[in-house]
């Protein structure tokens, strides 16, 4: 499968008609795969370690390899990614996933004003204490919840939970680092932020990121 992509990049000046051979333009890898650019950034090495024991006898199949592909058309299935940003089929998906479990976060489509509703709700907090703009504790408590919930499910910024809010960046951070010292302190308070997590995750559904390839 990888073969088969690089080959269909490197092709695509060919198909669009800007070059009539794949060696002619230099703005992709295609020169370094054949040994003949100094290109740092283009790792050529797993493509041609497929193709052949020593790297010329690589790089000559790997050239009669793009060459066999030149008279490919367009093919749509190169562009249809998985999750906005996998490129391969459902096996491949799983293995990268399992491989990068816990190695980042992952944040969900969860409006804050559901995060809030949910704290409302859980919590007992009064829905006009919450966005009061007074400085009533329960109200304090109760938006300290939503922020810290709401930067970590959907991965919110602290400016744009503090204009939610309209209280300053600074006293969003604070709080949720507030929320973040109390979890550790209070096991009573971190099983029912627990529960909300848990229900706010039923509710919404994985947020996936578009990355530029």
């Amino acid at each position: 499968m990888l073969q088969l992509i690089t080959r269909y990049i490197h092709l695509n000046p060919v198909r669009a008609g800007i070059v009539q051979a794949p060696e002619k333009y230099p703005w992709t890898g295609h020169l370094s795969y054949l040994g003949k650019g100094r290109y740092p950034l283009v790792d050529s090495a797993l493509v041609l370690s497929q193709l052949g024991r020593s790297r010329l006898q690589a790089r000559r199949r790997y050239q009669q390899f793009v060459l066999e592909g030149v008279s490919e058309v367009h093919q749509e299935k190169y562009y249809k990614v998985k999750d906005q940003r996998y490129l391969g089929g459902d096996e491949f998906v799983e293995k990268v996933e399992s491989l990068k479990r816990g190695s980042e976060p992952v944040f969900w489509e969860i409006a804050i004003e559901e995060i809030a509703r949910e704290v409302i709700y859980r919590m007992k907090v009064p829905a006009d204490r919450l966005y009061s703009m007074t400085r009533d504790r329960l109200g304090a408590y109760g938006r300290e919840l939503v922020a810290y919930l709401a930067r970590k499910l959907v991965g919110l910024r602290v400016k744009e939970i503090a204009q939610y809010f309209r209280r300053e960046p600074m006293t969003v951070s604070l709080g949720i680092r507030k929320i973040e010292e109390l979890l550790h302190r209070d096991k009573d308070l971190a099983r029912r932020v627990e529960a909300m997590e848990l229900n706010l995750r039923k509710k919404g559904k994985k947020k996936y990121f578009i990355t530029i390839a």
